[in-house]
């Protein structure tokens, strides 16, 4: 079967091809693609080329396939796996699946290491060790695009099960967030903070009891706002707080004064940033623990952190990167359940429109790109929708959908573009 996909052949080196995907093994699975997430992490494997840990030294003769936040549908099943999957079945992957033998070793992931699985293609083929390590998960849920945000939400559930925390005259460690505690989400209202809030709002068995969530752009702390607004997170038993730090003198003194001075049990760094990392460290509350979450670019990234409250006030840094198998699997039965993560979508785009987003993706405002790879789409913001309506019956019946749903991308307008847009 052909394929067609976006392949990387070193530094900002990212090609579109059709090519010829060889026969399947008894071992291996056939998959159709549906719905790509372009996420950060794409970004920078692009930029870095093989200097990138999960990219193969080899990609300049044998090209890996971009993409790793993708849902599809299972095509065909070898022979080894037809107790386990059939052909129809819908499916999201957990990319880190961390497997010795893999091309790059134990960093090996889809997206990033494998020639014939990534997902911004129109078809795969899905290894055995995918399957071995239990990250081909079945998705039961209505539509695609939330099994293709499984994975950035898993992401941000690893991210709370990572903190941890100890009680006086003991140092075995506590995991988890603390239940009714103070939460602080520090450059929280991009797509991965935007994904924390939503799961922080509608967590069932562990939440805080405070959750402040800052940035310094307040256009987009509005948009937060309106998602997720403080009146829905009263109601699941959250006091929330959305805060400009960019307009306060002393952004440290603000945010510690809405904690009674007391600091914060959990504080999440969702930016790069050594200003943010160090404010977080200093919003800390007695044994608080800062999760690094953004992972940086630079490798020689630093920020200060206050030792003297290591010791004395026993706080501490846990950094996460990716969800293991497990949060995959929460993120899975949450989507399945009925949790919609349309909030963090802002752009929509066919498989065309994958290289220039990926390669300019930090100068792209808004949220999630989501890319349908069986279409051919400019990138085009949802707020677009409506001017480009004025003159396209296509995307005049986008807009009336979406503003059906409150400006947001939804399952009844998944269906539409699919059924509709342009073939790739």
């Amino acid at each position: 079967m052909k394929t067609k996909a976006v392949r990387i052949y070193g530094k900002n080196d990212l090609r579109l091809e059709e090519f010829e995907l060889p026969p399947i093994r008894g071992n291996e699975i056939l998959a159709k693609v549906v719905c790509d997430s372009i996420c950060m992490s794409s970004y920078k494997a692009a930029k870095q080329g093989i200097g990138h840990k999960r990219i193969p030294d080899d990609i300049g003769r044998n090209p890996t396939m971009i993409g790793h936040e993708f849902s599809g549908e299972i095509v065909e099943v070898g022979e080894k796996w037809r107790d386990s999957f059939m052909p129809g079945m819908k499916f999201s992957i957990q990319p880190a699946i961390n497997y010795p033998d893999g091309p790059v070793g134990i960093l090996s992931a889809p997206g990033y290491s494998y020639r014939f699985i990534g997902g911004d293609a129109t078809y795969i083929i899905i290894p055995d060790e995918v399957m071995e390590q239990n990250c081909l998960l079945q998705y039961t849920g209505h539509g695609f695009y939330p099994a293709a945000l499984a994975e950035p939400l898993s992401c941000v559930i690893g991210a709370m099960h990572a903190c941890y925390h100890t009680s006086p005259g003991s140092y075995i460690h506590q995991m988890e967030i603390i239940n009714g505690g103070k939460m602080a989400i520090l450059a929280g209202v991009g797509p991965m903070g935007l994904a924390a809030i939503n799961y922080v709002i509608h967590r069932k068995d562990r939440k805080p009891k405070l959750l402040v969530v800052t940035d310094i752009d307040q256009s987009r702390l509005n948009r937060a706002a309106r998602l997720y607004s403080t009146k829905e997170a009263a109601e699941n038993g959250i006091e929330l707080r959305y805060v400009n730090t960019g307009n306060l003198d002393n952004p440290v003194k603000a945010l510690l004064e809405i904690t009674g001075g007391t600091g914060y049990n959990d504080v999440f760094v969702f930016a790069p940033v050594s200003q943010v990392v160090e404010q977080g460290d200093a919003i800390l509350a007695f044994d608080g623990c800062l999760n690094f979450f953004a992972g940086p670019g630079d490798p020689n990234f630093r920020a200060k952190f206050n030792f003297y409250n290591v010791h004395y006030n026993f706080t501490h840094i846990v950094g996460t990167s990716g969800g293991n198998n497990n949060d995959m699997e929460e993120a899975i039965d949450i989507m399945s359940g009925g949790l919609d993560p349309a909030g963090l979508i802002t752009h929509i785009g066919g498989l065309d429109a994958v290289i220039p987003t990926t390669l300019n993706l930090p100068d792209i405002p808004g949220g999630k790109k989501l890319i349908y790879t069986h279409i051919r789409m400019p990138l085009t913001a949802l707020d677009d929708f409506s001017k480009k309506g004025k003159k396209s019956p296509f995307f005049r019946q986008l807009s009336e959908i979406t503003r059906k749903h409150n400006g947001l991308w939804s399952i009844e307008a998944e269906e539409y573009l699919i059924n509709n847009a342009e073939p790739v």
